[in-house]
């Protein structure tokens, strides 16, 4: 079905809904890269209006990868609920934008109709709304999580501690872990990407977080970012994997290239959920995403990039995650070009997520070779924050030494709870009050109220 729309005394024409909805994107360079992208601000204008007036049941009869050869689009498809959908089925995209910005729809009717939503629908929605739409509906949809705490309430924004190091050195990790929890960091999980997919190396990491969470009774959880199937053979081995991490597109070639398939995720979700080691609740998975991807594994079929990012996050969906997390500015420039397309491309994605019930989180972050800097990245967490994000990174400094490129801080987690009044995860801020961390309120103590918890800990670790 082609599309049209007449601005002045000029007529655009857009050969599918595919093309209606890159076109309708903001602009992006990832966009402009693959060809995709409206070739003025008119067409880009002329698309958004089309757009506004395709009824949303158009989207469960069109489909933008082709049912037979994706089993993503299968999954969208099969898991659709029509029940969900009763509410909102006779509404275009248009009035579903006005329906999720009125203040009589809260947050009730988002979780009512949740599984009725297809990514597309939600991914077209998104591209009628201006920023601070994409914040005030996102801000109405709060997503609640549980493992060992509780990540997700509303008024509370919880921090993924990164204590990575390039040549995974189990005393320099632990410094950083040590240092990140000192600034009441970690609540969200202590997630290390490895320098290393050798499984010895990554079930030391393990056991070294694991032995220092009881050691000192963390409410909190751990990751290691390294394949599904090398958590599988961790598991296997009796590793104590905790949260169970993999990076995922919104294709099935996409997901190939990272060597994942529908079913690989389900064999690896029932292997975490066979470890109980959950004490609050059972949400284990950790998933990031990215908008590029599928663009850079050639495996996007014409599809723009934010639509295929948030396909990925029907696939989170489908396990139940504790976390999810868009690595926003981390695939370069050739796909988001500056501050303001990842400041955009943010909001996105986290607004998308929730509507369609993903704990979302995000990385914050932007490589040195991308025409931003951290004052984008402050711009970007305060409105995140505002926005009731789940969680956001804590890095060292902001600046990881093993992946090389720029994040957020211990600091900037500080600042945005402070401005906004956001507390962790309730579970970690009495943890942290009875080893005398922060005070009842969360303020951190002074460092000689610390310092007998941080001396202990660090002759533990064997840290100089």
């Amino acid at each position: 079905m082609s599309y049209t729309e007449t601005i002045g005394s000029r007529t655009y024409r857009f050969a599918d809904l595919k093309t209606l909805m890159a076109k309708a994107s903001p602009q992006r360079s990832g966009d402009q890269l693959a060809g995709v992208a409206a070739a003025s601000e008119e067409e880009r204008v002329a698309a958004k209006m089309a757009l506004a007036q395709v009824p949303l049941r158009t989207f469960l009869n069109e489909a933008l990868v082709p049912y037979e050869s994706d089993e993503v689009t299968r999954l969208i498809i099969d898991d659709h609920s029509p029940q969900a959908f009763t509410e909102i089925s006779h509404l275009t995209v248009g009035d579903f934008r006005n329906w999720l910005l009125s203040t009589t729809t809260d947050a009730d009717a988002l979780t009512r109709i949740a599984a009725g939503l297809t990514p597309e629908m939600v991914a077209a929605v998104s591209k009628l709304m201006r920023n601070q739409d994409l914040i005030a509906a996102a801000r109405k949809r709060p997503v609640i999580t549980r493992f060992r705490n509780t990540v997700g309430l509303p008024g509370h924004m919880s921090v993924r501690l990164q204590p990575n190091h390039p040549t995974d050195d189990v005393q320099g990790i632990a410094a950083s872990m040590l240092d990140g929890l000192m600034y009441g960091c970690g609540d969200a999980m202590i997630g290390i990407n490895p320098a290393s997919d050798n499984l010895a190396a990554i079930t030391r990491l393990l056991l070294m977080v694991d032995e220092f969470r009881q050691r000192y009774q963390v409410p909190t959880q751990s990751c290691v970012l390294t394949h599904v199937t090398n958590t599988i053979a961790a598991i296997e081995k009796g590793a104590p994997v905790d949260l169970v991490f993999q990076s995922i597109a919104g294709t099935e070639k996409a997901n190939a290239g990272f060597g994942i398939s529908l079913a690989l995720l389900q064999e690896a979700y029932e292997a975490g959920l066979s470890l109980k080691r959950g004490t609050v609740g059972n949400n284990l998975m950790y998933f990031e995403t990215g908008q590029g991807s599928a663009l850079s594994a050639d495996a996007h079929f014409g599809v723009d990039q934010q639509t295929c990012e948030v396909r990925a996050y029907a696939v989170a969906r489908k396990f139940n995650p504790f976390l999810v997390n868009t690595v926003v500015g981390f695939i370069g420039p050739e796909y988001l070009y500056d501050g303001k397309q990842i400041t955009r491309a943010g909001l996105e994605d986290h607004f998308c997520g929730k509507l369609l019930g993903v704990p979302m989180g995000c990385d914050i972050c932007y490589t040195n070779h991308a025409e931003a800097d951290q004052d984008d990245m402050d711009n970007l967490l305060t409105l995140l924050g505002v926005a009731g994000i789940n969680f956001i990174m804590g890095i060292p400094g902001a600046d990881d030494v093993m992946l090389n490129y720029q994040s957020t801080s211990f600091h900037d987690a500080l600042y945005v709870r402070d401005v906004l009044g956001l507390r962790r995860a309730p579970e970690f801020e009495e943890w942290l009050e009875s080893m005398q961390i922060a005070d009842a309120r969360g303020a951190l103590l002074s460092a000689s109220a610390q310092q007998p918890l941080l001396e202990g800990a660090r002759d533990w670790m064997g840290i100089e």
